[in-house]
């Protein structure tokens, strides 16, 4: 699955870690995300819409 988590974070001038912290997650998970080694739970993708104040279909593509 892609997403624009990256580009999002950093049009924000947050950190990895500063995201971590916003969603009561590590860095390295925050990592995993941007590189696509890691698929977020629907929670997570959840909290991270609304830290961004979009939808979840805004920052995440499904990949066939």
């Amino acid at each position: 699955m892609k997403n624009r988590i990256k580009v999002l974070r950093a049009e924000r001038n947050l950190t990895q870690a500063d995201l971590a912290i916003m969603l009561d997650t590590s860095r390295q998970t925050i990592n995993a995300l941007e590189t696509g080694k890691y698929d977020p739970s629907l929670p997570l993708a959840f909290k991270i819409a609304r830290v961004f104040s979009l939808n979840i279909e805004d920052i995440f593509q499904y990949e066939e």
